[in-house]
């Protein structure tokens, strides 16, 4: 069940919904295209409001929207040229139309070769290229994407987030995928959503929800700290700007000051490397510090 669900997908954009099972994800993006009511509020896609669409309208409307799901769903005794051409085949397009469609497609996810093939001898990472394909063939601006990388291996879920930032930046197409993996959000998406029990707990910028998360977010990602009990314990949130400065060293030469690192990271997000540092300086250099930190560009908090 959703409840209180308030939130805004930029057009073009790559958008995860994320969460641990039974969150609510599932559901929020079937409420996308129709698949999944709900009882109050409203739900608006490119000016569209879903609760006013009925029968046909609704068909129609669902046409500019693809989906691709965990376990693929394509037809098990037709082949991979079928496959992609059904939804086409639904629509009563023209032969020629199909024929150059499906094939076009099929060099976008590189399977080319593979026309001819049946499920039952591609690879888990095959057939979801297919089911891609697939989904692409009525030319939608929003491609959902519910859990598609969870059933692959690792090197499998790379190649395949590769292809979907592929047709997000040639395609344009809006892509709001579904996944409990934080790698996968840190790789691929722009902004995000976390669900907990049916609840938004926080959406925005992903660097703003990983650089800087709230107590709520924390629990979330499963992140505790252990933080020394004398002196000031400051946490340092580093953004793209200034990620590879050396601030840390330049503090501690032009104060002269000591301080204890507690704990670092630095984490690729996408082509962009973010970091934060935890460090614990004597508490009578505290206001010297927070000078100095605030000239350097570093976000910054005392905990």
């Amino acid at each position: 069940m959703l409840d209180q669900i308030s939130l805004e997908i930029p057009r073009g954009t790559i958008y995860g919904l994320v969460g641990h099972s039974g969150a609510g994800k599932s559901t929020l993006l079937r409420t996308i295209n129709g698949l999944e009511g709900f009882d109050e509020g409203e739900l608006w896609v490119d000016g569209v409001d879903l609760q006013s669409l009925q029968g046909d309208a609704l068909r129609v409307f669902r046409k500019n929207i693809g989906m691709i799901f965990q376990h693929f769903s394509l037809m098990a005794r037709q082949n991979v040229f079928e496959n992609v051409a059904l939804p086409l085949r639904c629509w009563k397009y023209p032969e020629a139309e199909i024929q150059k469609r499906v094939f076009n497609l099929l060099s976008l996810v590189g399977l080319e070769s593979k026309s001819d093939s049946y499920p039952s001898a591609l690879s888990g990472g095959q057939k979801q290229r297919v089911a891609i394909a697939r989904a692409l063939t009525l030319e939608p601006q929003i491609l959902l994407s519910d859990e598609a990388t969870s059933a692959l291996d690792p090197s499998t879920t790379q190649s395949i987030l590769d292809l979907l930032q592929t047709i997000n930046q040639e395609l344009g197409v809006t892509v709001v995928l579904v996944t409990h993996e934080m790698e996968v959000v840190k790789k691929l998406c722009h902004h995000a959503a976390f669900l907990e029990g049916g609840k938004l707990l926080r959406s925005g910028n992903i660097e703003e929800l990983f650089l800087q998360p709230d107590p709520k977010m924390r629990h979330f990602l499963g992140e505790s700290e252990v933080l020394p009990k004398e002196g000031v314990n400051i946490r340092l949130y580093f953004p793209k700007e200034v990620a590879q400065n050396p601030i840390i060293t330049q503090m501690a030469r032009q104060l002269s000051l000591d301080f204890s690192i507690v704990w670092g990271k630095l984490e690729r997000f996408g082509e962009d490397v973010l970091g934060s540092l935890v460090i614990n300086i004597p508490e009578a250099r505290q206001e010297e510090a927070e000078r100095f930190l605030e000239s350097s560009g570093v976000r910054w908090e005392v905990l």
